[in-house]
């Protein structure tokens, strides 16, 4: 491996310094690096990063920033195939392996190809607004319905494969993937799950009810999400957001239709450690 890009999160690498120190290694270790700028998503999609200012042979790509910059550029590249790494300039890191300090051996084990790629999965959805479909978007961590406005629960109508579930009051639902386990779904009580598994989760927000409980599903399961009725004196209307970047409104009535993704994103991993030896590290150092 020799032909290199690094996406970057400018606000956590100041002045391009890691990124050009890194670019000016690859480059003197005799291989190909450029790099471009994670930009904020604008109001017409919620792309970071075009598939196509990656250059053609590119085999892997650096994010340098946090968990953040990593998930949205798995999510833009993964109809490339193109693997990532992530290069952690922010807080916890559960995603990013690397650091400041380990990045340039990293690119010389990459450059002697002692690598392996896993595959993570992807959640797709679209809403059902008035009868008219949005479009389609991706999400690598979770898909989030939550309350927007008043301050006061939701009412939350599940449906598996169009059967129906349970209804939840909550202050909204959290649909995430085995990656998506260690983020907002952890925060709300949710169970933390090996990423590389193929399954998916439902966890509600602060549910009113004593036996509201995380839900775990088959990965080929289709979950809908309605929007139901609580108070009709007051306008009731939820946001759902994909990864944290892009919310759409729903009203009464509305639905959001969840599945895994049909391709995989490719994570590069250098580290023998386990994924239970790195969480019970990262459970260490910042408890």
């Amino acid at each position: 491996m020799k032909n290199f890009y690094i996406v970057t999160n400018e606000q956590k690498d100041k002045e391009l310094k890691l990124t050009l120190a890194v670019q000016e290694y690859i480059l003197e270790k005799g291989g190909v690096c450029h790099f471009g700028l994670n930009r904020k998503a604008g109001p017409e999609g919620y792309r970071n990063l075009e598939p196509e200012e990656v250059p053609k042979g590119t085999e892997c790509v650096f994010c340098v920033g946090g968990d953040g910059t990593m998930i949205r550029a798995a999510r833009d590249l993964v109809e490339t195939g193109i693997p990532v790494i992530g290069v952690n300039r922010g807080h916890v890191g559960y995603l990013c392996e690397l650091d400041s300090e380990t990045v340039f051996s990293a690119v010389d084990q990459l450059m002697e190809d002692r690598y392996v790629v896993e595959n993570r999965m992807l959640l797709r959805g679209y809403c059902v607004c008035q009868g008219h479909l949005s479009l389609e978007h991706l999400a690598f961590n979770d898909i989030v319905i939550h309350r927007s406005g008043f301050l006061q629960v939701v009412n939350l109508i599940i449906y598996v494969n169009k059967e129906y579930l349970n209804t939840y009051s909550a202050d909204g639902v959290i649909i995430a993937t085995p990656n998506g386990s260690t983020a907002y779904s952890m925060s709300a009580g949710g169970p933390i799950v090996d990423p590389k598994a193929e399954l998916l989760l439902i966890t509600p927000i602060s549910p009113h009810a004593l036996n509201s409980k995380s839900i775990v599903l088959g990965a080929e399961d289709e979950i809908t999400v309605e929007i139901g009725s609580r108070n009709q004196e007051t306008e009731e209307a939820v946001e759902v957001s994909f990864d944290g970047d892009q919310s759409m409104k729903l009203s009464v009535g509305d639905r959001i239709m969840i599945r895994r993704a049909r391709a995989h994103t490719r994570i590069l991993k250098l580290s023998k450690l386990s994924f239970l030896e790195i969480l019970r590290k990262k459970m260490q150092e910042y408890s």
